[in-house]
Formats: C-alpha cells, sequence, structure tokens
C-alpha cells in the first residue's frame, strides 16, 4: 500500500467513527427531540437533562483520555467506545423509561469523547510519525457528515416510522459504520522516533496560556452547546417556520462537512489564533440569525455559520493542542475537552431550567451568544500572552 493509500485510509477510519459517535451515537438525539416529545412523552426540562448527561459521559470520558499517555490502551478503549456507540443508540429505542435513556445518553457521551479524543488522538500521532501535515480538518469532517446525515435520516423517516423505529435504524446504521472505523485504523506505535528516525519531542504550553486557552474553550463549548442542542426545538416554535427545525439542523452538519478542511486553510494564512477569533465572531452572528426575525432564510443562513464555525473551532483547538504533545496528542486535547465538556453539561441544564420560566429554549440562544462574546475577547488577550511567551523564550538564547 502506497503512503497517499495508508494516509486516505487512516483518516478514513477516523471519519467513519465520528459519523458512528457524534452522528448516531449522540447528535441523532436533537432532530429527535420534537417527535419523542410528541410520541414519547419526554418533558421540556426532561430533555435537557438528558442532554446534560449525554455531556456528562463526554467530560467523563475527556477526563480519562486526559490520564491515559499509553497509546495500546488509548486504542483499545477507541475500540471499546465504537461498539458503545451501537449500544447507547439501542438502549433508546428498547423502552421509555427515563432511567435506560439517562443511562444510554452517559454512554453515547463516553462513545463520543472516544471517537474525538481517543480517536484523534491516535490519527494525529500516525501523521506526525509518518510525516505527513498535522492537521485534523480531514478527519473532523466526520462530525460534519455524522449531523447532516442522521438529520436527513430522520427527516426521511418522520413521515413513516416511530421514535422507536428510527433509533433502531441509526442502530443498524452503526453497525455498518463500525466495519471500516474499526478495520481501518493501524495498531499503535509507543516509539518515540517518526518513521524517518526523526525524535518527537513534546513542547507545552505555559500556565497562563493553558489557562487561558482553557476559559476560552468553556465559553465555545457553551455558545456551542445550547444551539446544537436545541435548535430543532426553537425552530419549530418560532412563527411560521413549525417542522422545519430538522431541515435547519441538516443545514449545520452540511457546512460543517467541509468547514475543518477550510479552517486549515484560512489558519495556514492567518495563524491558529487569529482563524479562532474569525470562527466565533462568525459563530456569534450564527447564533443569533434564526432568532433575527427572517424566517426560514435567516434560520437556514445562521445554522449555515453556527455549522461552519464551531466545528472549525474544535478542530484547530484539538489540532493545537495534539501538536503541543506529538508523543501523546490526547493528554491536552483532554485536558481542552473537559473545560468544553463542563460547559456542555453547564448549557443545557441551564437552558432547561430556564426555558419553563422564559416560556421556550429561545433565551439560550441570547445566553449562548453573550458567553461566546466573552469567549472571543479571551482569545484576544490569548494572541498577547501567546507574543510574550514567545519572546520570553527567545531571551536565552539572544542572550547568549
Amino acid at each position: 500500500m502506497n503512503a497517499r493509500t495508508e494516509r486516505l485510509k487512516v483518516l478514513g477510519a477516523g471519519i467513519f467513527s465520528l459519523i458512528l459517535a457524534m452522528g448516531v451515537a449522540r447528535f441523532a438525539y436533537t432532530p429527535l427531540l420534537p417527535v419523542m416529545q410528541q410520541q414519547a412523552g419526554l418533558g421540556v426540562a426532561q430533555a435537557g437533562w438528558l442532554a446534560a448527561l449525554n455531556y456528562a459521559g463526554y467530560l467523563s470520558g475527556a477526563l480519562i483520555a486526559s490520564l491515559i499517555s499509553d497509546l495500546v490502551l488509548k486504542d483499545r478503549l477507541y475500540r471499546i467506545g465504537m461498539v458503545a456507540a451501537i449500544v447507547s443508540t439501542a438502549m433508546m429505542g428498547l423502552t421509555s423509561d427515563p432511567l435506560v435513556w439517562i443511562v444510554s445518553r452517559f454512554i453515547a457521551g463516553l462513545s463520543s469523547a472516544a471517537g474525538i479524543l481517543l480517536g484523534s488522538g491516535l490519527i494525529l500521532n500516525w501523521l506526525i510519525r509518518h510525516n505527513h501535515r498535522p492537521e485534523l480538518g480531514i478527519h473532523f469532517s466526520g462530525i460534519g457528515l455524522g449531523i447532516a446525515g442522521c438529520a436527513g435520516a430522520v427527516w426521511l423517516m418522520n413521515g413513516s416510522l416511530g421514535w422507536r423505529e428510527q433509533w433502531f435504524a441509526l442502530t443498524a446504521i452503526g453497525c455498518v459504520l463500525i466495519v471500516p472505523a474499526l478495520a481501518w485504523l493501524p495498531a499503535p506505535d509507543n516509539s518515540q522516533l517518526t518513521r524517518s528516525g526523526a525524535a518527537m519531542h513534546d513542547n507545552p504550553p505555559s500556565t497562563l496560556f493553558l489557562s487561558l486557552f482553557m476559559a476560552a474553550y468553556f465559553c465555545a463549548g457553551f455558545g456551542f452547546v445550547v444551539s446544537a442542542t436545541f435548535i430543532v426545538a426553537i425552530v419549530d416554535h418560532l412563527p411560521g417556520l413549525a417542522g422545519q427545525g430538522t431541515l435547519v439542523f441538516m443545514a449545520i452538519g452540511i457546512a460543517a462537512a467541509p468547514a475543518c478542511i477550510n479552517w486549515d486553510l484560512i489558519a495556514r494564512r492567518t495563524g491558529e489564533l487569529n482563524a479562532l477569533i474569525l470562527a466565533a465572531v462568525l459563530q456569534i452572528v450564527g447564533i443569533l440569525l434564526p432568532m433575527a426575525g427572517g424566517g426560514l432564510s435567516a434560520a437556514i443562513l445562521g445554522s449555515l455559520l453556527f455549522g461552519g464555525t464551531f466545528i472549525g473551532m474544535v478542530s484547530l483547538v484539538l489540532t493545537m493542542a495534539g501538536r503541543y504533545y506529538p508523543t501523546r496528542p490526547a493528554k491536552m486535547m483532554g485536558k481542552m475537552t473537559l473545560s468544553y465538556g463542563v460547559a456542555q453539561i453547564v448549557g443545557p441544564a441551564v437552558v432547561g431550567w430556564l426555558a419553563p420560566r422564559f416560556g421556550g429554549y429561545a433565551v439560550g440562544l441570547y445566553l449562548a451568544a453573550g458567553v461566546m462574546v466573552l469567549g472571543t475577547l479571551l482569545l484576544v488577550i490569548l494572541k498577547l500572552v501567546e507574543k510574550q511567551d514567545a519572546e520570553a523564550q527567545l531571551r536565552p538564547c539572544l542572550q547568549r
């Protein structure tokens, strides 16, 4: 197998793993939320808590990823996570018992962490080790494809299948996706050398940089989770848009699929932090547009902006984190995702508490936009800290 084919197969494994773990196991809940409220008796507050438990599982998985350095163990947990993604999806259709749903959403969160952190870390390590460009844009396109694909599947099934049958259909799709997700990812290499024989060295950031970076990523997580979880229900309740929420959610996935590749190209020209700031500003606009009163066109445009930016931010942040620790990329990825994951627990729980008091989920979009403004300011400050850290590293060399 030549190097190009080998690289495409490894990236393909990552794409299919993210479609399974993020699309089927995790985000299929969003387009299925309205039909579960109509047919399964799922309440407004309960829906928010189920989403929060999904993110609690994701946070737990991020904590595990941040504590493990052994690539072989990470590979084993990644493969277990792919199986768990299928199991958690099947559990949702087996019963209407809220306790089973709680367990299912927690397991789905764990499996999504396996895909986005352990899988991404293994793939980035493989790319660096085999002297490929250390970018994860192609890999992360799996998230957008998963969102769009699952939203499209739910949209097609809504007229003919009940909520249980839709979960079972998604389970069957997951059984197909898991084959390349497992078969195409090679066993990890624990050596400290690239294929060409060059040594791989970790280059951790300063404590101040990491603290600000994690705080900014917390804000990004809050801004992301509210729209990603409740946008279907919000749009369905806007005047004249009943039943259009799933189409809007599909637009998020369509925009997200090529977004990571686009943001890789932007970051090559502007630098990662400038690209993150630009993505954050566009995401704020995308969050607010559905509430601007422009009907379906404004809602879809907002979703395209949102989908085209949130996943770009995730890809840029995790790629940056992996480059600081090329020998164990998931270490800092896990730390960053702990921050992102805490926001993803707090966000749905807060919005679920506010929604009955404000007459719906729409208040969450305004709150999410405000938190994103704070995160953008933190990214601007981070640029100054990065410059100071670079000068501090150069100073000893200049004094010699």
